[in-house]
């Protein structure tokens, strides 16, 4: 029913999606708002919402995790992936917990598929528990959302978006909620090597946190509640955010963008952080926002990539120009 009302209020084709894995007992804000925010990005695009619950229950989550996604891929080759979850602290883990989702991934990316991951909203401090909420922030707290951390998974930050009175884009900062301990997430991977893709933004980020290993996020998009995307909820409009937010706009953005690739003779996205960042090395047009603005608990923003927002924003009628550039030359 709030889908229903989100499309009839915002003038978009009424959808219902496909939901496999069993219900979403418990679920609908969150599910609720990745699915409007996709819908109002990428209306003609089939949705299809997978519970993950399932990979918690019993022993061995990661491998199933893993599983997840082969089936997902083998039901739905080459489609967008958004992942609104944290399935807990990277140093807490090991490269060989982490081996079946990191081949899954890289099987489906090779068929088409691009994944996006909220990475998280505690403000760079994704290690610190429940049991330590209300307590200063320790070097022990500090760590990423440990499937974020994944080099083939686009690890999604958050901004605090200004628009004119029309929607037009006017600026946009770190998202960090001092007060309440939140904002975008990022950091430096316990588990994974610095990809050949990221070598040239090391030397971006400070040289005590640059310690050859995987750097997050990769890009950003709104996450603050404050200046988030409204959906419908219980019948009655609300503003969404954190940067589960983030990943579903940047999916939607995916899909909207391979759409145009494969109408213009291109193909799917695929992997993309390796783009991504080829992009941002040099390009024929700006393909971000740099977001240089403010930081979270750990680290600051700063000119070109950083460990807040990653490489920034999307200018997505540029971007979409500059991964079918770099279609036609590796055609």
């Amino acid at each position: 029913a709030d889908l229903d009302a989100f499309a009839t209020r915002y003038a978009l084709p009424q959808f219902t999606p496909t939901v496999i894995g069993g219900p979403l007992e418990g679920e609908s804000a969150e599910t609720t708002m990745d699915l409007s925010v996709v819908h109002a990005i990428a209306p003609d695009a089939r949705k299809v919402v997978v519970n993950a619950r399932p990979t918690v229950e019993g022993d061995g989550a990661y491998v199933k995790i893993g599983q997840m996604m082969e089936d997902v891929d083998r039901q739905f080759p080459g489609a967008v992936w958004s992942f609104s979850i944290s399935w807990g602290c990277d140093k807490l883990l090991t490269e060989t917990d982490l081996a079946p989702s990191r081949a899954a991934l890289t099987a489906a990316a090779g068929r088409g598929t691009t994944a996006f991951m909220a990475n998280g909203d505690l403000a760079g401090l994704e290690c610190k528990s429940g049991d330590d909420w209300s307590s200063a922030p320790a070097a022990d707290n500090v760590g990423l959302n440990s499937v974020a951390s994944l080099p083939e998974m686009v690890n999604v930050g958050g901004t605090t978006l200004s628009t004119t009175a029309t929607g037009a884009w006017l600026g946009e900062q770190s998202w960090y909620d001092v007060p309440l301990s939140l904002g975008t997430s990022g950091g430096v991977s316990e588990l994974f090597d610095l990809p050949p893709w990221q070598r040239g933004v090391e030397s971006a980020v400070p040289p005590d946190r640059a310690t050859g290993k995987r750097l997050t996020p990769d890009v950003s998009a709104v996450a603050d509640p404050f200046t988030g995307v409204s959906f419908i909820l219980d019948g009655r409009p609300t503003i969404g955010g954190g940067t589960s937010q983030a990943a579903p706009i940047w999916a939607g953005l995916a899909a909207v963008m391979n759409d145009y690739l494969l109408a213009t003779g291109g193909r799917r996205i695929g992997d993309f952080n390796p783009l991504l960042y080829r992009i941002a090395a040099g390009a024929r047009l700006p393909a971000f926002r740099d977001v240089t603005l403010g930081g979270n608990a750990v680290d600051n923003a700063a000119p070109g990539y950083d460990l807040v927002t990653g490489l920034g924003t999307p200018r997505v009628g540029n971007l979409v120009q500059d991964i079918a550039d770099l279609q036609r030359e590796t055609s």
